[in-house]
């Protein structure tokens, strides 16, 4: 499949360059001129150029590597293993992190296997769908269309961000 990305075919009044098709001729002669049009028909069909007749043909289009994009790939790669390791060397707690990072993956294979019972009960994801849509509709309605409520939400975000990280004062109650 790789081989043909590149390939084009020659388009002409004699039909596809090396067959004897019957039926391309008269898609490909030219009413305005007696002189045959000659089309480039491409196998990656990616890109279009209008041809004389008003039609639309595909350009060929191929990808080429460029051999000094691969050292930098490399190199970048050899960084980031880099600062993985000095990140896991600097780690004091590492059994922690394992539990942590083992946690982590048995909550998303829960959570998975709890969405997909939700997904086979009938009609219940269409009715979240609905819920959702409106949650985001009233949302939208409350917090992004006016530009005072859009003040009023940054200020709400900038405080929580506050509380999460500690930067400002908690009022106690």
């Amino acid at each position: 499949m790789a081989a043909l990305a590149g390939a084009s075919v020659a388009i002409g009044a004699h039909g596809v360059a090396g067959t004897s098709s019957p039926a391309v001729p008269a898609l490909c002669s030219s009413s305005s001129s007696s002189a045959p049009l000659l089309l480039r028909r491409s196998f990656s069909g990616a890109a279009v150029r209008l041809t004389e007749s008003g039609r639309f043909a595909p350009l060929p289009v191929r990808a080429v590597s460029s051999d000094d994009s691969t050292p930098d790939a490399t190199k970048q790669i050899e960084e980031l293993y880099g600062d993985l390791k000095a990140k896991w060397d600097g780690v004091e707690n590492k059994t922690t992190v394992l539990i942590y990072a083992g946690g982590a993956v048995v909550a998303l294979w829960l959570s998975s296997t709890i969405v997909g019972a939700v997904n086979s009960v009938p009609l219940l994801p269409k009715l979240l769908e609905l819920i959702g849509l409106g949650y985001t509709g009233w949302f939208v309605y409350r917090y992004l269309l006016f530009k005072s409520n859009r003040k009023e939400l940054v200020a709400d975000i900038e405080e929580l961000k506050g509380r999460v990280t500690g930067a400002t004062k908690e009022e106690s109650f």
